[in-house]
């Protein structure tokens, strides 16, 4: 369930929020029984706790939430949100001491505190309710914590769930709720169609798992913007299998996909003028006596041939048949999603979205949008010099150039050469995942990226 804000007239009890450091000054305009229980509790306002204060018959009537130091905030994305499980049960609303600016942010994390993933065992349902802080755009932060939740639980449901299939009826669901429309591209019919390299990497999978490329559009007015998500929903790495302790996670290689669903949800809920399109190649890379093998070489949608030296590299070549197709309708925006590469959490580690951008107006919509979006992204560079390293000098391509340096940058420049009629194109190679539980971020499947798109849209395309 996504969760939401207490409803304005709800019962709620007061919080406090306090800056470490500065509980003597807030405890003493209190009554003598609060100074005296704040005192023996040695509550500091430290970040990651809170101070339940009882009331006369002993239940709560108010609570002290810690907000550490600036300094300490400047490095944990959602700062209140790590004082919830210390607080109780109930609906509180910010009685004083949250900073204006931060109000949004941190009713953000609020309500991402309280996602829960329980399709599949009960999960701890207790989670305290907020009454949205004055003068904030509720419905909007309700949205982007729906879009959140979408992405997470796409990306936490195992592939047996989430298959090709699975996801494509996501896709229509997300469609049907919003007046969108989805056609999809299925096995066969996807080599009559031109899609190659889709039908190549899918083709060893189950029946029931065939290839595919969803299409959903939604909006008939205003500038044209398309999102491409990877949607591998489970990399085995082909003929070049991947060992074991690198295929636990490999359920979240559709990470791309969710990502961009997650974002089109948002645009559609919030009724932004665009017309939005969203294409998602959605296979298995499984293994069978049907797999490409290393040392094929394919002649992908736009006409490049791609010599294929690792079969374990497969979303960029379900991306570019995609990527072409998105390039010959020539919108005003491309976006593309992938969990694509290792090198790029070797670059910048799990936390932030790198991403590389045809034009700098664009990466600087994007990295300036990052910031109070509360979903931080990092540039990456189309490098030039690199461009011969993914020129096998027998195909036209290379998917997997060898030695190992520069990876994630090689992908990103493989991409964009399916993206030559369309100026404006952006790439992230995300990681989907987080890795250990933070405040607003349980552990597993994350979105990473698109409240920074979203919020970066009215200045790239004009809105």
């Amino acid at each position: 369930m996504t969760p939401t804000f207490a409803a304005a007239d709800a019962e709620a009890l007061p919080l406090h929020v306090i800056e470490q450091g500065g509980v003597d000054a807030w405890a003493e305009a209190q009554p003598e029984p609060v100074r005296a229980w704040v005192a023996a509790s040695g509550f500091t306002g430290a970040l990651n706790t809170a101070l339940a204060i009882p009331g006369e018959g002993g239940a709560p009537a108010m609570a002290l939430a810690g907000y550490g130091t600036p300094a300490q905030r400047a490095r944990t994305r959602f700062a209140l949100a790590g004082a919830l499980p210390a607080l109780p049960p109930g609906t509180w609303r910010i009685a004083s001491g949250l900073p204006e600016a931060d109000a949004p942010r941190e009713a953000l994390g609020w309500l991402l505190a309280g996602y829960r993933f329980d399709r599949y065992k009960a999960q701890d349902a207790r989670h305290p309710g907020l009454v949205a802080p004055e003068g904030l755009d509720a419905a909007r932060i309700e949205i982007l914590a729906a879009a959140e939740t979408l992405t997470r639980d796409l990306v936490n449901t195992p592939a047996a769930d989430m298959g090709p299939a699975e996801l494509q009826a996501a896709c229509e669901r997300l469609a049907a709720d919003h007046g969108a429309r989805v056609e999809t591209v299925t096995g066969e019919a996807l080599l009559e169609r031109n899609f190659p390299m889709i039908h190549a990497v899918g083709r060893a999978a189950a029946a029931h798992a065939a290839p595919r490329l969803m299409d959903l559009r939604w909006g008939d007015a205003g500038p044209r913007l398309t999102l491409v998500g990877k949607g591998v929903c489970f990399d085995t790495g082909g003929l070049n299998l991947k060992p074991g302790a690198s295929m636990g996670l490999m359920k979240k290689d559709m990470g791309g996909a969710a990502n961009v669903l997650g974002l089109a949800q948002a645009i559609m809920a919030l009724g932004l003028k665009v017309r939005l399109r969203v294409l998602i190649p959605a296979v298995e890379n499984a293994v069978s006596g049907a797999s490409f093998r290393p040392g094929d070489i394919l002649t992908s949608r736009k006409g490049l041939s791609v010599e294929i030296n690792n079969t374990d590299a497969e979303g960029r070549l379900v991306l570019a048949d995609a990527l072409a197709f998105a390039d010959e309708e020539m919108p005003d925006l491309i976006v593309s999603m992938a969990t694509l590469t290792g090198a790029a959490r070797v670059a910048v580690g799990p936390d932030l979205a790198p991403f590389y951008a045809t034009e700098d107006r664009l990466a600087e919509a994007l990295q300036a949008a990052a910031g109070p979006a509360a979903d931080p992204v990092w540039r990456m560079p189309f490098h030039e010099p690199y461009e011969a390293m993914i020129e096998p000098g027998i195909a036209d391509l290379d998917n997997a150039p060898s030695g190992g340096f520069a990876g994630s940058i090689t992908a990103a420049l493989f991409l964009r050469r399916f993206v030559t009629a369309t100026p404006a194109y952006a790439h992230f190679d995300i990681y989907s995942w987080q890795p250990a539980a933070a405040p607003g971020r349980p552990k597993g499947g994350l979105g990473q990226g698109p409240r920074a798109i979203l919020g970066a849209l009215p200045g790239i395309l004009g809105l």
